[in-house]
């Protein structure tokens, strides 16, 4: 049994990775500041006498007694994480600096949640742990990928300068419950606009392509990361199958058994052509590959939606 804190743990990928430690045995602190985190997606853990929940945003240090830290506090989507750039550069930076120190002082293993953005709009297809990216330092997305990059930066000075033990996933778009209704990704956008019965909306003419992870698939990659000796380079983790956003918005249809109009709106500054991950190291260095086809994915997504949009009736 571990001691393991996860911040951003009341969020998406965190609340299902905090359900997935507890299931392992371990005692869990979940830390979240709840700017985008929910109370919804953790509490039916509140009467788990192994798991704790600390309200604390991680741009202020923190002491505590911990073995492994999963480091998930930030913004994902771009209406989030644009609303207070400067806050989500914080939180990136300054965050990743007090979880950094917070391992070095009790020997914990730190895993960063990384990201496919800090390739950027890539002109490498599909994209490799060598490959740098291509990303602009001056756009409304630069928040967030120069905020992941920095990250990654500290991730690897801490260890050299200071033997921290760290691992650092890039993740890639990821789906499935707990999704915030509001949160403006392009699964959760177009589930709910055709539950609600109204058109699609695409951005540009929807060639841009995604490659899209069920969260299960994720959470044990990301597990598989931190308890796995490998620590030379980042690791992408994603699901490898490549779809254009207009193939996803006729999938979902499909899956509804309904016909929705198509709107076509302007493509946002920066936003990547092409995104699909090379996870052959993944593959070869922890044993992983995604196993949760996008269309049980997209129908189990869609059934945890419509619950929540009943509910909120």
């Amino acid at each position: 049994m571990k001691r393991i804190l996860v911040t951003g743990g009341a969020g998406f990928l965190g609340s299902h990775l905090c359900d997935y430690l507890l299931k392992e045995g371990h005692d869990v602190i979940c830390l979240d500041n709840f700017f985008t985190g929910s109370k919804d997606n953790i509490r039916h853990l509140l009467g788990n006498p192994h798991f704790e929940l600390l309200r604390h945003d991680i741009v202020q240090p923190i002491l505590l007694e911990t073995d492994q830290i999963y480091n998930l506090a930030c913004p994902a989507s771009p209406i989030h994480y644009q609303y207070n750039p400067v806050k989500t550069t914080k939180t990136s930076v300054m965050g990743v600096i007090n979880m950094l120190g917070l391992a070095k002082r009790v020997k914990a293993r730190l895993l960063q949640a990384s990201t496919s953005e800090i390739y950027g709009n890539p002109t490498v297809h599909p994209q490799r742990e060598e490959y740098w990216g291509n990303v602009n330092t001056v756009g409304i997305r630069s928040c967030y990928d120069e905020g992941k990059r920095v990250a990654e930066t500290l991730c690897a000075d801490y260890h050299r300068q200071n033997g921290v033990e760290v691992r650092i996933a890039r993740i890639f778009n990821t789906f499935g419950p707990r999704m915030a209704l509001n949160d403006g990704r392009v699964v959760s956008n177009l589930v709910l606009q055709a539950l609600r019965g109204e058109p699609l909306t695409l951005f540009g003419d929807g060639s841009q392509t995604r490659s899209f992870c069920y969260v299960d698939d994720m959470i044990v990659g990301l597990v598989r990361l931190m308890n796995s000796d490998y620590d030379e380079s980042p690791v992408n983790l994603g699901n490898p199958r490549e779809i254009t956003i207009l193939e996803l918005a006729e999938k979902i249809s499909g899956i509804m058994s309904q016909s929705s109009r198509i709107e076509y709106r302007t493509l946002p500054e920066d936003d990547p052509v092409r995104r699909c991950p090379d996870i052959s190291l993944a593959g070869r260095v922890l044993d992983w590959k995604p196993q949760v086809s996008l269309e049980d994915g997209l129908t189990k997504t869609i059934e945890y939606f419509r619950s929540k949009t009943v509910e909120a009736q």
